[in-house]
């Protein structure tokens, strides 16, 4: 079980080093797949037996889907963050993101079979839910500052883009059943392969891109972990577990990248915190 923490230390990590590194949604996004496939060539080099092994044309094909779908999920985050900020676009996008695959994996896969499984899911869902969105409410006895303008429609249309991606990357490796070890090279090509479609022609090749490889290697570290939580504990329970990182990148945002709270939302964050490793615990006793 404690395998399906490290992507949450890991994912949670993955904000705070590309705020400190700086750069646009689409060099981000492409900066962290280069980091990505450095760290995807690395695994595949070090259990080279593994992969050789494992080979074949649906690992090949799985992997790369799972990459393209990631690169759609990413990039539109990045630009939700963009449109509306990060400490509105991010709670929302974990939140999503949790009901979409937990659902997926209790509904596709019946990885929910049990009454006592169906109802303690749900209430972890309800947890979760609530908690990632304690985390992003504004203390309104405080004036707004009118000189940062939000765009909720592309702001929107942005998070429904995300979770598309973010599903479709999780969902297609757990229905074809490939190994999640050895589809790290292919999933990592087609990271590349969308990021550069989306970068294509927009000051892609500029420092801030080569600085986020750093974090596409953070990424790969939580993204190999994850799906290896994947085979071991199911897709609702280890992709609830991975998306705790919200704790991580919130506290980290205000300690580390100077992002001002009042008291009241200093409460709103703790108690959403808490509220999401509850959650986490809970989809931890279904397995």
């Amino acid at each position: 079980m404690l395998i399906a923490l490290i992507p949450a230390l890991a994912w949670g990590s993955v904000g705070l080093i590309s705020g400190k590194l700086g750069g646009n949604a689409n060099q981000q996004t492409l900066g962290m797949t280069w980091g990505a496939l450095v760290f995807s060539i690395l695994m595949t080099l070090f259990s080279w037996q593994h992969f050789i092994s494992s080979n074949s044309l649906k690992l090949w094909l799985v992997g790369i889907i799972s990459g393209l779908f990631w690169s759609l999920g990413q990039n539109q985050q990045f630009h939700a963050m963009k449109a509306v900020g990060i400490s509105k676009a991010v709670p929302i996008s974990t939140g999503a993101q949790l009901v979409s695959n937990a659902l997926a994996g209790a509904l596709l896969f019946h990885e929910w079979t049990t009454g006592r499984q169906l109802s303690l899911g749900t209430i972890a869902l309800v947890v979760l839910v609530l908690g990632a969105t304690l985390t992003a409410l504004k203390d309104k006895s405080v004036a707004t500052d009118n000189t940062v303008k939000e765009n909720w429609a592309l702001g929107s249309r942005a998070l429904v883009l995300s979770t598309l991606g973010y599903l479709g990357y999780t969902v297609v490796v757990t229905w074809a059943s490939v190994d999640t070890q050895a589809m790290v090279l292919p999933q990592a090509l087609g990271m590349v392969a969308g990021a550069s479609v989306f970068a294509l022609g927009k000051d892609a090749f500029e420092v801030a891109t080569f600085k986020n490889i750093i974090t596409g290697l953070v990424w790969g570290t939580g993204n190999f972990f994850m799906f290896m939580a994947t085979a071991a504990v199911g897709l609702a329970i280890s992709f609830s577990f991975s998306q705790m990182g919200i704790v991580i990148s919130t506290f980290g945002s205000i300690l580390l990248l100077g992002e001002h709270k009042t008291k009241k939302e200093w409460l709103y964050v703790c108690l959403g915190s808490i509220l999401v490793i509850v959650g986490g615990i809970i989809l931890g006793q279904l397995k």
